[in-house]
This record gives structure tokens, sequence and C-alpha cells, in this order.
């Protein structure tokens, strides 16, 4: 009977210290006094369950579906060997989660910071790239219709200059596609008289000069400029060609002044001044000038 009543007196100290370990630990960890927070509760209140049973097994509504997270929640009776079984599942899954990280929230509100800036700059970018590609698509408009104004107005004065160039001839300026104006090219079609080839390539090196001459002189009657230089232009032409090129030269003279380098005699009559350069005797260079003509009062 000692032993007995030995064990039964150290089962109750063991247990007595359970008690207050448990008591403790309501207190440090919860902050609720022991009694209060078995009142509150206790094996004799019903345990509340929202969306599973109290095994643990899901609760479904009518058809199936899972129960709704702000149900109100069903009470069961107190069954310890079910609670502590809930209790290992919250204790597994509490596991699964991992460590705690206390700096998750300062992490989390600087990648928001971070997300926002970049949003915003991806929002600029993207205005960024839409305003410039309207100014590209007015930058091209204007292009476009300034270069078929042009192409229309020098086309329209080659086919007179080069009448003129080559009497009884035809030459033509011709866009090679006419539905992108931004990119097209321009093809040259020259036919003199008695000939009828219309390729640049198989006319002679003076006709080939001649026709370039003319489409220069055809830009300079489409879109006027107050002066214009050219470099031995008519180096290649006989004297029936140079002459028909000196009228043309005499008709610019009237709203433009011509800057011509030459060695030809004939062009150097028709100038109103001559500026060459020649070397004296003694090896230096010398600039010298000659006015052809008196200017007329205004």
């Amino acid at each position: 009977m000692t032993d007995v009543a030995h064990r039964d007196e150290v089962a109750r100290a063991q247990q007595r210290m359970r008690i207050e370990q448990v008591e403790s630990r309501c207190v440090d960890e919860l902050g609720i006094d022991p009694a209060s927070l078995v009142d509150e509760f206790g094996p004799h209140l019903g345990v509340p369950v929202v969306g599973t049973d109290a095994g643990g097994a899901d609760v479904g509504g009518a058809d199936g579906e899972p129960a709704a997270e702000d149900a109100a929640p069903s009470e069961v009776p107190y069954v310890r060997a079910e609670q502590e079984k809930r209790l290992r599942s919250a204790e597994r899954a509490l596991k699964t989660l991992g460590k705690v990280n206390p700096l998750a929230l300062e992490e989390f509100a600087a990648l928001e910071e971070r997300h926002t800036f970049l949003t915003t700059q991806l929002a600029d970018l993207k205005k960024s790239r839409a305003d410039l590609l309207e100014i590209v698509r007015e930058i091209d408009a204007r292009v476009e219709e300034v270069f078929t104004s042009a192409f229309h107005d020098t086309a329209a004065q080659f086919e007179q200059v080069f009448a003129r160039m080559f009497p009884g001839g035809e030459g033509r300026l011709v866009l090679t596609d006419p539905s992108d104006m931004l990119a097209t090219g321009i093809e040259v079609e020259a036919r003199p008289a008695g000939k009828k080839v219309k390729r640049l390539s198989l006319l002679s090196g003076g006709e080939r000069s001649l026709t370039a001459v003319a489409i220069l002189v055809s830009i300079f009657k489409a879109r006027p400029s107050p002066f214009y230089v050219m470099d031995e232009v008519e180096a290649a032409l006989d004297d029936v060609n140079l002459g028909r090129l000196l009228e043309i030269f005499t008709e610019l003279q009237r709203d433009s002044q011509l800057i011509v380098i030459t060695h030809q005699k004939r062009t150097m009559e028709v100038a109103d001044a001559l500026y060459g350069v020649t070397m004296r005797g003694d090896g230096v260079t010398t600039v010298i000038s000659q006015r052809m003509r008196e200017e007329l009062p205004a």
C-alpha cells in the first residue's frame, strides 16, 4: 500500500506540474486567466466548425458546392480524440508554411513601390512611343505631299526643257512605284528625235550629258533658287547643243544668279563678270576679275 500511495502521490505531483505549466503558458502566450479560458473554451462547450465537419472533412452545400467563407459556423460536441486530430493537422499545415519572415511586410512595400515606379515608367514610354509614331506619321505625310508636288512640277518642266534641248524628241520622268511615294524611285525616259530608245544607257555620252542638264534645269525652273552653281555642265556638248543650253542660262539669269565653272568661250561671252586664276611669272597664283558689261541703272 505504501508503494501504491507513493506512486499516486508522484502522479498527482506530475499532474499538478503539468497543470501549472499549462496555466503559465496560458498567461504568457495568450494573456488570459486560466479560469476565464476554461469558461470560454472549455470542453463543456461546443466546438465551432466552419467548412469542415468534426472529423476534418469538407462540408459542402446542397449540390456539393464548398461552403461559403462567411457562412455561420456550426457547433459539434467536444471529442478529445477528434480535436487532437485537428490539432495535429493544423500543426502539420503550420509546419508546411515554414518560418515566418519578419521583414516580409517591408520587402513587400519596397517591391510594391518598385512595381508602381516601373508601371509609371512603362506608361510614359508607351505614351512617348505613341507621340513619336504620330510625329513620324505627320512628317511622312508632309514629305509625301512636298515630294509629290515637287515631282509633278519637275516632270512638267522636264518635258518642256527636253523638247527644247532635243527638238522633236520626247522625255519624261516616271515613278517606279506610284503607290508608295515615300519609297518610290524615279526613272528618266528620253527619246531624241529619230530614235526609238528610251533608256539612258543606250544614249551617247553627249545625249546623256544633255539629258542630265535638262533634269537639272527642270529642277531649277520647278523650284527656283536665288543662285545656282554649276561645274562644267556643258563640257561634253557640241556647238548646237551648247547654244540651246546658253539660251536657257539666259532665261535663268533674269531671276537668279548663276555661278558657272567653264572652259567654253561661248559660255564666258554670256556672263556678266569673269573670275579667273592665273600664275604670274614669279610662280605666285593670282585671282583676276573682269566685268563683261556695265550694270544698267535701276
